[in-house]
């Protein structure tokens, strides 16, 4: 049995905040894997939803301190830490005074989508990356969720790709139904790209919306995961379009689910 560094990202997880199905899934697999003898560590962004004192965060001060440049501006990285009560499962929150301290997830109460959620992606991104190194933890997996991770695989295998943590990491991508109508400003390109990103590599965000994300996500990540088998019609005509390059897996979520994840990572490394 393959004994695996697994490192989960996603936008939320239970019991600390649940939106969507994602909170549920990064709860249980990440727990599933744990039992079958892997290594593992979750990062999520620290939303103004969670509950410090009820949930018990408390900052890792040895792992704050970064600033992370976010277009010109670079912003402080607050790392903060909690544990998922009913199992030994640590999670590590990443946190910002001007991205996650409002009361909502991305939409306001007026269910407008925050204009800014491009750099509160970005920041994320890039924030994960950096506290893994921090931690001096090297990853065998990358299990990125949802578009606000899209950027991840990316990095890993551009601007990161010389790093000794992550020169054998595998990304994995799953992809959700958060589709979101908002197309964010012109300036998304340069305030993505880092240190070895060609302006070429970001044709497919181009779009600078919902499916811009999951097209650079695809495009990198070493396998990609459906976490439902019917979209919207404009995503499954871009699932079509990618799958003639690029297998887009389905896989159910029921009893066996873990197994079928177990296999998918083992696959990664033969």
């Amino acid at each position: 049995m393959s004994k695996f560094r697994i490192l989960y990202v996603a936008s939320e997880i239970n019991p600390f905040l649940q939106t969507s199905e994602v909170a549920d899934f990064v709860r249980k697999l990440p727990q599933a894997m744990q039992e079958r003898g892997m290594e593992i560590r979750i990062l999520v962004p620290r939303f103004g939803l969670i509950n410090e004192r009820k949930n018990r965060l408390h900052e890792v001060v040895r792992l704050s301190g970064i600033n992370i440049a976010v277009g010109e501006e670079e912003k402080p990285l607050i790392i903060k830490v909690a544990s998922v009560p009913s199992a030994k499962l640590q999670v590590y929150f990443i946190d910002n005074e001007d991205y996650f301290h409002r009361k909502s997830v991305f939409f306001d109460k007026e269910n407008r989508f925050h204009a800014d959620n491009d750099e509160r992606a970005i920041f994320f991104c890039k924030g994960v990356i950096e506290t893994v190194k921090k931690l001096g933890w090297s990853p065998d997996i990358v299990h990125c969720n949802d578009w606000m991770t899209s950027l991840i695989p990316m990095y890993l295998k551009t601007t990161y790709k010389n790093d000794p943590m992550f020169k054998d990491t595998k990304t994995v991508f799953t992809i959700y139904n958060s589709f979101f109508a908002h197309k964010f400003d012109s300036d998304l390109l340069s305030k993505v790209k880092m240190m070895d990103i060609e302006d070429t590599m970001l044709d497919k965000l181009k779009s600078a919306d919902y499916e811009g994300f999951i097209k650079i996500g695809v495009e990198y990540a070493d396998a990609v995961i459906k976490a439902e088998e019917d979209f919207s019609t404009s995503l499954n005509k871009l699932f079509e379009e990618l799958d003639n390059h690029k297998k887009i897996n389905f896989i159910e979520q029921n009893e066996n689910f873990s197994e079928s994840y177990y296999n998918l990572y083992n696959e990664l490394f033969n």
